[in-house]
């Protein structure tokens, strides 16, 4: 319950602080050109708030909604998620978005992304300035990777240490390396102290080789105990730190990797197991493992509970490998930050097109999944690393040409530019209507996705 709650503060904090300056960015750029605001909201308020407060000689009443689904500013004078076709009816005033010179009415609608996209950079930025950058090498990752099946059948091998493609080198393990693997034609490597290339098609399969159990390529983790849990199976069969794993049921393990696997073999007969007497039969698991400071080998059997988890991790990366680090100065920090944002914006667009194959809808997550992205422990790195992750993908996604989207409104404004007249008010109202119940459609299939995991049927 505690993790679940500071998941949440975190996930709260995030997309509150985020919101608001999204909104802010309209707001801004709306009293620029002298566009009157109705209404400044963090989220929604369909029939009634939670708070709401207007200063005296104001025009805009400020307040809290109860549905946590983003907020909204309302523009004098414009169609938008409110559908308020009343006021569209009456005269145009001159301090309506309507009365606004087109050019003005475009910053006025690109104003929240513009926010969102500049307060990433500034955040990554002031992140590598306070804490550097900190990774592992794939090149100082000495015990290689693990492989499989799938990649040893194009030519890698246990062991492997990844150094470079014909994309350039390879940076650290993680998504940037598994783009570069699936559009890589030659891969460098280093086997047995000597480097070697391996022709690939470069049309590798990006989400597949990520979905695969196991994975196109881990990190290889030895076979050792990392950690073990207070009030674990593992502590009660008398496990401890620097213990090497053997054997999982007989079946030999030469790394953490080969555990995780034979335990999540384990887990998939326990679901398939039909009566009482077969889940009870596979919760039965025997481990064997060697103690290095007795030089004594030990077998430990006990009934594992529902979940198949003994209560123990592996050595941290950081605990095997080389860590490399870089600081920054305030100065330097800020060329780093603009080029680490871009990265990050070039990945996440160059992974959208996987959202429309049958595999990608199932990848979708609402507010449980990017909830869960959050450590369940509070880390500023970690919260300030995710909300400007989270700002590049509010930015990118409200740019869509989707109507009730701000880049649904610069698509209009575009055209308006363009062939020198605007498209009717039934013709935007209908837009709106359509662009929100799309998104509406996105959001409950999303959400769906999260509750299918929990209950364990994706």
């Amino acid at each position: 319950m505690e993790i679940f709650l500071i998941r949440l503060l975190q996930f709260v904090l995030a997309i509150s602080l985020l919101v608001l300056l999204h909104e802010g960015g309209h707001f801004f750029f709306s009293k620029l050109f002298g566009v009157r605001v109705e209404k400044f909201y963090l989220f929604f308020d369909p029939w009634f708030h939670l708070f709401e407060w207007k200063p005296k000689n104001s025009d805009t009443a400020y307040g809290i909604g109860w549905l946590p689904l983003g907020g909204y500013c309302k523009i004098a004078g414009m169609i938008d998620e409110s559908l308020d076709t009343e006021q569209m009816k009456q005269p145009v005033q001159p301090w309506e978005f309507r009365a606004k010179p087109a050019w003005q009415r475009l910053f006025i609608m690109i104003g929240g992304v513009l926010v969102n996209f500049l307060l990433a950079l500034f955040i990554y930025s002031m992140v590598l300035f306070t804490w550097g950058e900190q990774y592992i090498a794939s090149g100082d990752m000495t015990y290689g990777m693990k492989f499989n099946q799938d990649a040893k059948e194009l030519g890698f091998q246990d062991g492997d240490i990844l150094l470079a493609t014909d994309r350039g080198p390879l940076k650290t393990f993680g998504a940037d390396m598994y783009r570069d693997l699936s559009k890589a034609k030659m891969v460098r490597i280093k086997r047995n102290g000597v480097e070697q290339d391996i022709q690939l098609s470069g049309q590798l399969n990006y989400l597949e080789m990520l979905k695969s159990d196991p994975q196109f390529v881990r990190p290889f983790l030895p076979a050792e105990v990392g950690m073990v849990m207070e009030g674990s199976k593992a502590e009660r069969v008398g496990l401890k730190t620097g213990d090497r794993l053997l054997a999982v049921n007989g079946k030999k393990v030469g790394s953490y990797n080969d555990f995780l696997y034979e335990m999540g073999v384990l887990a998939d007969r326990f679901s398939a197991a039909e009566t009482a007497a077969d889940k009870m039969a596979v919760r039965k698991v025997s481990l064997q493992y060697y103690r290095p400071s007795t030089r004594q080998c030990f077998t430990a059997t006990t009934r594992l509970g529902e979940d198949m988890k003994y209560g123990f991790a592996s050595l941290a990366l950081n605990d095997i490998y080389k860590v490399t680090t870089v600081n920054y100065s305030f100065f330097a920090s800020f060329p780093a930050g603009i080029s680490y944002g871009w990265n990050v914006l070039k990945g996440y667009v160059g992974d959208l097109k996987y959202v429309f194959t049958s595999e990608g809808a199932k990848s979708l997550g609402g507010f449980g999944a990017i909830g869960s992205l959050f450590p369940p422990t509070w880390d500023w790195y970690a919260f300030w690393m995710m909300t400007a992750f989270l700002s590049i993908i509010l930015a990118f996604m409200n740019i869509l040409p989707i109507p009730a989207l701000d880049g649904g409104h610069v698509l209009f404004l575009l055209y308006e530019m363009i062939f020198r007249r605007q498209p009717s008010e039934k013709f935007l109202v209908w837009a709106e209507y359509i662009g929100f119940g799309a998104l509406i459609v996105l959001m409950l299939v999303a959400n769906l996705n999260d509750v299918l995991r929990w209950l364990g049927y994706m």
